[in-house]
């Protein structure tokens, strides 16, 4: 398989944090939608792509290097200074049902590690994330 560009490897981010705990959720689907038709970092990806590069991030899970492969494909394809993004991307999905398994924690730390994303960086997205997901009841 090809290097991934920096948009499909967003994806994977996302797909691999929804897919975390072996059950991709209808709200985490409709996020990851969400996530790639308002932000800006997508808006030349062409969302017709979306479902086949989520099964393109499914086939690499189930490949000879598993999730691991994964992160290294997509770090190297995401450049440095998106990788808050990356990160921000993918907490996203697992912010949006208010509840965080213990399989979205560790994929997400498994993210912060690979991405080097600074603490003070990753404590400002889960606040602002947590934030944008909260409702009045």
């Amino acid at each position: 398989m090809a290097r991934p560009t920096a948009h499909e490897a967003l994806i994977y981010l996302m797909v691999i944090t929804s897919a975390s705990d072996r059950e991709m959720t209808d709200i985490e689907l409709g996020r990851i939608g969400q996530v790639t038709r308002s932000w800006p970092i997508f808006q030349d990806f062409d969302q017709d792509r979306l479902v086949a590069v989520a099964q393109d991030c499914q086939k690499l899970l189930a490949g000879e290097f598993g999730m691991e492969g994964v992160l290294l494909i997509a770090r190297d394809a995401i450049p440095a200074h998106l990788h808050d993004t990356a990160y921000a991307a993918a907490f996203e999905v697992a912010a949006v049902d208010m509840e965080m398994r213990m399989e979205e924690l560790r994929v997400l730390q498994l993210l912060r590690k690979h991405l080097d994303v600074d603490p003070l960086t990753v404590a400002a997205i889960e606040r602002a994330g947590k934030a944008r997901h909260r409702s009045l009841t």
